[in-house]
């Protein structure tokens, strides 16, 4: 394999060159405490750190960061920290969505603007992985995805708890007068109990499984717990690692490929994983100049079964995956489905990553021949309701939901939908579709995670915990129902869901992956002819940005200027 030169280095024309400009950055250098030997001749190592004192998936990545610098120095580079937009999960309103392209620019424009010659990525909460690797593919610098890992169990009274999962199932207890508020503080003090992510296969554990499956991150980093000791040594791996790859000029070009996305999807199916991966991979892909939409997941959904029994599509959390043999255990199990000789960040082959692999725990990871599920973790549906389809999680709902009819309750928008739903009077039962509109990337703003539409307090008193429920928007991963996500084209642009009434029927057959609203065509133009564009959500700033230039949630909801391939100069150094 052939190795750059120290001269070959993108660092070297800041710091190399015998020039008036260079003093300047060696003067600079020298000002911050460093000398001669700590950057001559050695590649610089940015890492993008997401830490923030808002975000507690990402707590612990203000002392990681030290463990990767350890890793760097050692592997004989410099590490310089670059502190980037952090997404904070449960704080950022109206939702991270909004922020992720965000991220992706700024890490982008890090990497470049700086004399950088390769990258550790710092995140794992919901929108940063995708968004820090979405900015490093445009780059095109050597990059390791370092993952925040999963929080530890939650607890309650002896019952373990699972972050956002059982959020939603004791909040609907509470709601029907079956714990006390007492029991609802108790519960609220013990359901995250560590820094990290959110333990169950929600978004975050998704999508740091799905980094790892495409070859971005060391074999078995998603899995570790983000309290274990494992994971600082992990932290210390990349960052010697990282140094190598830049001599060795391991690009995200180099790894992902067509066969490395259709791992990271097989694995997505056989996790159970988030509908929010939908999204992100596309746009990921795309990034990458791989042409990928939904219906590649739809197509892997049907031959890959959920394996992986954790929840909201198991019992089990992400510490007992861990446990189990983590990701490289169920990628042993997925062996002759999956393309081994896809090339990985550490210079191995998928193959050699997972060889000796082993499921200690077998009612956590099961093989193929005894899924926890022979439901997909994925569908996509089209028909008229949604010509550029929709997605839901057949894993995550009741059987009897799979195929339904029924008439609809629709909603203008979430305040509209809040009210409603806590009206004791009600006219709904638990063979309605509850249908939300203006919930999408432009209409959200920002294609919040609306999409779990909560049940009617009346149902939830009669003991009803599933319905059909149908949006533009977009749900957590830790949430769980039939419910239909990702409509395309949205409401907010004249998709046909904004032509939804109240009184309307609407058909699924997941199965047949067929959605259908039964209105005529003749009445369907009558309400286009009388629908009006709502205006924009956002007159100025990052929003008025946001909503002219997103995609829709089939097109990866990239910016219109940041998805195509093409070169971006790099800087002058003047």
């Amino acid at each position: 394999m052939t190795r750059k030169a120290p001269e070959d280095l993108r660092s070297h024309r800041w710091l190399g060159v015998s020039d008036l400009r260079s003093f300047g950055h060696r003067a600079r250098m020298r000002q911050g405490g460093f000398d001669a030997p700590d950057w001559q001749g050695k590649p610089v190592i940015g890492i993008i750190n997401t830490w923030s004192d808002l975000n507690f998936c990402h707590t612990h990545l203000r002392a990681r960061a030290d463990d990767v610098k350890r890793g760097v120095l050692l592997g004989g580079g410099l590490p310089v920290e670059l502190p980037a937009m952090s997404l904070s999960e449960p704080f950022m309103k109206p939702t991270t969505m909004l922020y992720r392209n965000m991220l992706a620019m700024e890490t982008e424009e890090l990497l470049r603007s700086h004399p950088i010659d390769g990258a550790i990525l710092l995140g794992g909460c919901d929108k940063t992985t995708p968004g820090l690797i979405m900015g490093a593919i445009s780059m095109g610098l050597p990059t390791i995805f370092v993952p925040a890992g999963p929080q530890l169990r939650g607890n309650w009274h002896g019952q373990v708890l699972g972050s956002g999962s059982d959020a939603w199932k004791y909040w609907d207890e509470k709601r029907a007068g079956r714990i006390t508020e007492d029991d609802w503080a108790d519960i609220e003090g013990g359901i995250a109990r560590s820094f990290g992510t959110c333990m169950v296969m929600g978004t975050a554990a998704t999508m740091m499984a799905i980094a790892e499956a495409l070859g971005l991150s060391l074999p078995g980093a998603s899995s570790i717990p983000a309290a274990d000791s494992a994971h600082p040594r992990m932290c210390g791996q990349a960052g010697r690692r990282i140094v190598d790859m830049v001599w060795e000029d391991v690009t995200p070009q180099k790894i992902l490929s067509v066969a490395a996305f259709d791992n990271a999807i097989r694995v997505h199916m056989a996790m159970g994983g988030s509908t929010n991966a939908i999204i992100h991979a596309v746009a990921m892909a795309r990034r990458a100049g791989i042409p990928l939409d939904m219906n590649r997941f739809d197509q892997l959904s049907r031959e890959v079964p959920v394996l992986a029994n954790v929840r909201p599509s198991g019992k089990y959390l992400m510490e007992d995956f861990f446990y189990a043999g983590g990701l490289r255990a169920l990628m042993a199990e997925l062996k002759d489905v999956l393309d081994l000789s896809c090339m990985t960040v550490n210079g191995k082959t998928i193959g050699e990553n997972i060889k000796g692999a082993e499921v200690y725990l077998p009612d956590v990871i099961h093989p193929l021949s005894d899924p926890i599920s022979s439901e997909g973790a994925t569908a996509v549906l089209t028909g008229n309701l949604a010509p550029r389809g929709c997605v839901m999680k057949p894993s995550a709902a009741e059987k009897r939901l799979l195929r339904h009819r029924g008439k609809v309750i629709a909603f203008e928008d979430y305040n509209h939908m809040a009210r409603e739903v806590e009206r004791d009077d009600l006219d709904v039962t638990a063979d309605h579709i509850l249908v939300l509109k203006n919930a999408g990337p432009k209409g959200g703003p920002g294609m919040p995670e609306w999409g779990m539409l909560p049940i009617p307090k009346k149902l939830v008193r009669e003991g009803v915990r599933d319905m059909v429920r149908i949006s533009d928007a977009r749900m957590s991963g830790t949430s769980y129902g039939a419910c239909i996500l990702h409509v395309a084209p949205e409401s907010f642009v004249g998709g046909p869901l904004a032509l939804v009434e109240t009184g309307d029927e609407i058909e699924i057959d997941v199965p047949a992956r067929r959605i259908h609203l039964h209105v005529s065509d003749e009445e369907l133009a009558r309400r286009r002819a009388a629908w009006q564009q709502p205006a924009p959500r956002y007159p100025r700033g990052y929003g008025a940005l946001y909503a002219e230039h997103t995609g829709q949630a089939d097109d990866g909801c990239d910016f219109d200027f940041l998805a195509p391939l093409g070169p971006v100069p790099e800087p002058e150094i003047h």
